[in-house]
């Protein structure tokens, strides 16, 4: 018989709670599915989680683990002083890990032609304080599936570069080819990669590495043919995208560890408005010789590094998450590992427009609990209700 993957309350359960043990009425996985439920349904505030929750039948809030009073038996709801000081309070990198690795054990197991491809990049949470305090996040996430790997504080007192391998290090690479942007484009993240990782890795190179991107822009690119060609129309725009590459080995060998090929990625763009083309040329290096990873295959991963700017576009126009002032402690950062949640969870149920979705939610709490597999138990569930903006 195959087992049944752990539930969501069991993997909240695995979040240290910060609270004194005395005096304690919510229990910390059943307040956080709460939570969680509520994002999954559109709320973005602290308020609007305490608000959504308090209209919650008692059979909703039985399923997603509320304290139930000893005295009347009527099950509590948090308010939101409370649920503002538990995710001030919380161990965001453990909520983090605990979400991501139940997120994970959620994906099908199903095999997929090629590799898997994972982006990595960061943002800031702008709402979260003034310039220099404000929250700034660093994630991973599945290009394929839209699924939320990992994801960690980046502190003040360092930047993205450092926080590179903590990100990735409990995430499966092997095999796996990661893209990041040009910020990442380091030494020690490339041997890291594929020495310990047993991973891939494709780069962008920009002018902040002046002697490799002369290298790039130096090589003999007049004489390599185009060997990938895409077209793209939409929002009044005609894109055409043109990828070369070449094997940079012997005298046009590049000076960054492992690195065997070199790509030119020219993007034209017609502007109706001024009928004039623009280009933008891009290089980007990667450890991949020509046998392991086509021409197709390296423009498919360089464009799906935009599936992660679409997440942060998501918490952004459909959450609000820029322009709601939540600056207490670590709730910014816990409220956005939520509102990862619920967007990765809409992934994989195949929707692709997802205002429209947590609006659906929204109308019928138990598709909240649906959405996120609560059961009575606290286990998966393979039942799903058809939702507006899926794509099957």
């Amino acid at each position: 018989m195959e087992q049944q993957a752990p539930g969501l309350l069991e993997a909240l359960a695995q979040v240290p709670d910060p609270r004194d043990p005395r005096g304690r009425i919510h229990p910390l996985p059943g307040l956080l599915a709460i939570a969680a439920a509520a994002v999954a349904a559109g709320q973005s505030t602290v308020t609007e989680i305490a608000e959504w929750a308090a209209d919650l039948p008692d059979a909703v809030l039985t399923r997603l683990g509320a304290a139930r009073d000893p005295f009347t038996g009527i099950r509590l709801v948090p308010d939101d002083s409370t649920f503002t000081r538990v995710l001030a309070a919380l161990d965001a990198d453990a909520l983090d890990t605990a979400i991501c690795q139940w997120l994970i054990s959620q994906q099908t197991g199903e095999s997929v032609p090629g590799r898997r491809a994972v982006a990595v990049d960061g943002k800031t949470l702008r709402g979260s304080g003034q310039p220099g305090t404000r929250v700034h996040l660093l994630a991973a996430i599945d290009q394929r599936t839209g699924v939320v790997l990992a994801q960690v504080d980046v502190d003040g007192k360092t930047n993205e570069i450092t926080r590179f391998v903590p990100l990735l290090t409990t995430v499966d690479l092997t095999g796996v080819v990661v893209t990041a942007d040009a910020l990442h484009t380091q030494r020690e993240h490339a041997r890291w990669l594929v020495q310990t990782k047993q991973a891939g890795y494709v780069f962008t190179v920009k002018r902040n590495h002046p002697h490799l991107y002369r290298q790039l822009k130096t090589l003999p690119w007049t004489k390599i043919p185009v060997l990938d060609e895409t077209h793209q129309r939409g929002h009044a725009r005609h894109d055409v995208r043109r990828l070369q590459a070449i094997t940079c080995t012997g005298a046009l060998a590049l000076d960054f560890p492992h690195t065997v090929q070199a790509l030119r990625i020219r993007r034209r763009r017609f502007n109706p408005a001024t009928e004039r083309w623009s280009t933008v040329t891009v290089y980007a290096i990667t450890n991949l010789t020509a046998a392991q990873a086509s021409p197709a295959e390296l423009a498919d991963w360089l464009r799906g590094h935009w599936a992660i700017e679409v997440l942060h576009h998501i918490r952004d126009t459909t959450y609000r998450e820029d322009a709601i002032r939540v600056r207490t402690g670590n709730a910014p950062h816990a409220l956005a590992t939520l509102r990862n949640t619920a967007i990765s969870l809409l992934r994989l149920a195949g929707i692709t427009t997802i205002a429209k979705a947590l609006r659906h939610n929204n109308r019928q709490p138990h598709r909240s609990l649906q959405l996120l597999g609560i059961t009575g138990n606290g286990h998966m569930t393979t039942l799903r209700e058809p939702c507006p903006g899926s794509s099957s």
